[in-house]
Parts: C-alpha cells; structure tokens; sequence
C-alpha cells in the first residue's frame, strides 16, 4: 500500500492543471507514514476556516530548529504532499502543512475551475506563516511552494517577514502562462486582477531564496528560475538548484537511499550557507 500511495501521489503531482482543481478528500493522514503530527484549525482575517497539520521532525535526527510552511499547486490537496513531508521530516524539519480554503478540509469556497489562482490563497499562506512564527518563535520560519504554491509563496515573502523561499516550479510569468495554455490547447484560463502586478513581486523578495527546477519543465522552464536569480540585487541571496526531469519532479529525481533525501540535503545545504 505505501508504495502504490507513493506512486499514485507522484503521477498526479507530475501532471498539471493550470487551472484549479481542488479536492476534498484526503488520500492519507501523516499517521499513516508513521509520522509525528497535530491537526490545526486556523482563522484568516477575512473568516475563512483553515484545517492544517504540523508535522515534527523525526525522532532519530538533528532538529533543524526550522519551521518550513508548505504551499501546493493548482489541483488535490495537502494530502498528495505527505511524502516530501516525510522527507522533510526526516532532514529534521518541523512541516506545516495546510489546505486553501475551498480544498481539502478548508472552509468553502466558491471556485472557477478556469481560474490559476486566487488572491484569497497569498492570505491563507500569510495566515498560517503567522500561526507557524507565533507557535515556534525560535525557530527560523519560511515557505516552501510548489508550482501555483510559488506565486502566493514569493507574494508573502516579499511583504512580510519570512527567513527563507524554496520554490520549485517558480511561475515568474503568469499572463505567458496562460496564453501558452490558450495557444497549445484551446484552454481559456483566468488570471485575479492582483496578477498585472506580480511581475513586481520578485525584486521585493529579500530572503534567501532557492529556486528549484527540472530541465524538461515545458510549463515553468528552468531558465525562468535562472533569470530570477541574476537579478538579484545586493544582500538578494539566490540560488538555482536543478534536476533533470520536469514539473513537480524534484523530489522523485533528487533521491538517492530514500525519496527526497538528497533534495532536503540540498535545501539544508543552501540554508546552513547563509551570507553574513
């Protein structure tokens, strides 16, 4: 069952929406890894209820003392994510993990199917980075997003108080995006109006930041990453980290003994380096 529930969550992670997709219900809890956790129950300021899990480093390793809040795609819910989760977990970080409202377990909320994403989402993220920095304050806090997870990821990190981004999949162009979806398959996506702005986003960002991303990646191409990187400005501190493979692949290819293991030891590495 653990290795047909790790295969399921890779295919469907491999794949993409590039429109929303949510769903209900979870295909497995952290328990089920056997992996130390608690359930949260959050309130976003405009009263949206948000259902979490707080997964605990691993008993057997050095705890990292840090705090990563994870930011999924498009589609599913935190529930397909468990397993980076695990690995993580295993590096020695603690994993907080949450559903947006409308998906998982989260409060309702009304979503077009032909929308990328919506503003909505970048405070469910700040809410629970908050929540993460409140319960844990010694303990260095920032986000790791993945694919849509990296536009509300680099949205917090530029306007609050955040001590890291990992983002894989970086969407640095969402209005090509879209149109790349409309000229290769007819499909008609819708973008927030908050998003003729986010090409101001980046240049904000002033954590570290690791840009993650697959060689294949025709969705999020690698060089996109790349540029943002060599943009960065004085005291910008960013990195590409690089895999052969495509979307959301970045955890399957970077593994060595175990999933993910050599992924997270390239996240430590890049934060265990930070410039004085």
């Amino acid at each position: 069952m653990y290795r047909a529930l790790l295969i399921s969550c890779f295919l469907l992670l491999s794949t993409w929406a590039w429109a929303l997709k949510p769903s209900r219900e979870w295909v497995a809890t952290p328990d089920s890894l056997g992996l130390r956790y608690q359930s949260t129950s959050l309130t976003t300021p405009d009263q949206a209820q948000l259902a979490g899990w707080i997964v605990e480093p691993a008993a057997n390793v050095p705890d990292q003392h840090t705090t990563m809040v994870m930011a999924y795609g498009d589609m599913n819910n935190m529930s397909y994510f468990i397993y980076q989760a695990q690995a993580l977990s295993k590096g020695g970080y603690r994993v907080y993990m949450f559903d947006y409202r409308g998906f998982g377990h989260s409060s309702d909320f009304a979503i077009d199917r032909q929308w990328l994403y919506y503003s909505e989402f970048t405070t469910d993220l700040r809410t629970v980075l908050a929540d993460a920095r409140h319960r844990y304050p010694g303990s260095r806090t920032g986000i790791i997003g993945f694919s849509m997870g990296t536009i509300m990821g680099s949205e917090v990190a530029a306007s609050g108080k955040c001590d890291f981004l990992v983002a894989e999949g970086y969407v640095a162009n969402p209005q090509q995006l879209v149109a790349t979806q409309f000229q290769r398959f007819q499909k008609t996506v819708t973008l927030p109006a908050e998003a003729a702005d986010y090409a101001l986003v980046a240049r904000r960002v002033n954590c570290p930041w690791l840009l993650v991303g697959g060689t294949s990646d025709k969705n999020t191409p690698l060089a996109d990453s790349v540029v943002v990187a060599r943009q960065a400005r004085r005291r910008q501190r960013r990195q590409v980290l690089c895999f052969e493979g495509g979307h959301q692949e970045g955890f399957f290819r970077l593994s060595e003994a175990e999933y993910g293991d050599k992924y997270v030891r390239e996240v430590s590495h890049f934060l265990a380096n930070k410039r004085s």
